[in-house]
């Protein structure tokens, strides 16, 4: 064991039961039941731990932590932590002084779950110790793992399907072209049928301009019919105020009618 190595913590249980068990006198396993279950020898707590490749199952003492007796565990399964045949509760330990004497308990918990939980731990822990062995065996010998083989045998042959490949990329087509930009804002053209805008004349012409403009003709009958639908709809059409307007008017007539009359039609305004 190298003087760098770690101790790491595998597994705590509160509370675990140590009993004195009979020598085997056959091959057979051993049995819980001939055990005084009832009359533990010792109870206290359980950890195991690990340094380097050797697991320790330690019974330490639940309040001051002193030491019990230590079991050193180098291969799982073995001769080390045994199951019994009639229990998964009951395991025996050989236990070490570390003078070279050696003894066989019998050790038990209480629930079914901790005793799980002490199983899993060494098994887990051996699990990695073979790990860590095969990992070392390949560095030193990096030759003589499998080689992977990607090379083509005598007769094998592969077959492409170009055909599929060219229909898919057909099915694309070519790309759609974008229209060029004028790099200025884009005008909606005007709808169909709607009404050019007029030019706004200069201030000193909106009196002629105005003057200019033709009423549309209205029918002389005195309500508006319109068909919807194949009948027809009369609506009363709105008595023109023409002394309000003629009042509204007759100022601005009599102060520039001299204007109006300036007003020429070759002046480059179009009259509506």
């Amino acid at each position: 064991m190298e003087e760098g190595e770690y101790e790491s913590v595998l597994c705590v249980k509160p509370e675990v039961h140590v009993y004195r068990i009979p020598p085997r006198a056959t091959n057979r396993g051993y049995r819980a039941a001939e055990w005084q279950l009832d009359q533990p020898s010792w109870s206290g707590r359980l950890r195991i731990t690990a340094k380097g490749q050797v697991a320790y199952i330690k019974l330490e003492d639940r309040t001051s932590g002193e030491l019990f007796a230590q079991a050193p565990v180098d291969q799982f399964p073995g001769t080390a932590v045994e199951s019994v045949m009639d229990s998964s509760r009951y395991f025996v330990i050989r236990i070490e002084d570390g003078n070279g004497r050696r003894a066989f308990i019998g050790i038990g918990f209480g629930d079914r779950g901790d005793a799980f939980d002490f199983n899993v731990a060494l098994q887990d822990h051996f699990k990695w110790v073979k790990q860590q062995c095969e990992f070392a065996k390949q560095a030193e010998n990096p030759d003589q793992g499998p080689k992977l083989d990607l090379s083509f045998k005598e007769g094998q042959t592969i077959k492409l399907n170009i055909a599929n490949m060219k229909k898919k990329e057909g099915a694309a087509g070519p790309p759609r072209a974008r229209p060029a930009s004028t790099g200025g804002l884009s005008l909606l053209p005007p709808p169909p049928g709607g009404k050019t805008s007029t030019l706004i004349p200069p201030p000193g012409e909106q009196l002629s301009v105005a003057a200019s403009i033709v009423q549309p003709a209205v029918a002389p009958s005195s309500d508006l019919e319109t068909s919807i639908g194949g009948a027809t709809v009369s609506w009363p059409q709105p008595k023109p105020a023409a002394t309000a307007t003629a009042d509204i008017w007759g100022d601005f007539t009599k102060s520039t009618g001299s204007t109006s009359s300036q007003t020429q039609p070759g002046t480059g305004w179009v009259q509506f």
